[in-house]
């Protein structure tokens, strides 16, 4: 969904209006050298409009880098939500259920900023709540398709 193109600074966000792309991009560009002028980007793209989840996952990415992790939380769980209702699932992921095959767009998105909930709350110092994360990912997503068992690995390493 969302990708690096090969040897250029363009970030293919997906199928997006062109209007929110170019505030993402800018907010990409952004980031190496004004952080707070990247946020003010990606959150003037998510009041723009709100359903976009690539938007979510630029917010929740930048703060984790920078270790503001209730802002990452935040964004996390605002992606999450929305990318559920998208999905058609519940906007509580502990009343999801595993399906046959792994969702594609939104689905995907849900469980993969679930994954990334995991990894913020390991770095919160919340190994339970990441755990219950982790273990959900388990189920619904067996192949660890969207990453979950890196976060896992990382997870048992810090209980060594």
């Amino acid at each position: 969904m969302i990708e690096l193109f090969p040897n250029t600074d363009v970030i293919n966000f997906g199928d997006l209006p062109p209007g929110i792309n170019a505030l993402l991009q800018q907010g990409v560009i952004a980031y190496r050298r004004d952080r707070a002028q990247a946020d003010q980007l990606f959150r003037q793209a998510l009041a723009a409009a709100p359903h976009e989840l690539p938007t979510y996952f630029c917010l929740y990415k930048i703060h984790t880098y920078q270790g503001n992790l209730e802002e990452a939380e935040r964004a996390a769980d605002g992606g999450l939500k929305e990318a559920a209702t998208q999905a058609g699932w519940d906007t509580d992921w502990r009343k999801w259920l595993p399906e046959p095959l792994l969702p594609e767009g939104a689905g995907r998105f849900a469980l993969y900023t679930l994954k990334a909930l995991a990894f913020i709350h390991l770095r919160q110092s919340r190994p339970e709540a990441a755990a219950e994360k982790l273990a959900a990912l388990k189920v619904l997503d067996p192949t660890g398709a969207v990453g979950w068992p890196v976060v896992a690995a990382l997870a048992e390493g810090l209980e060594a």
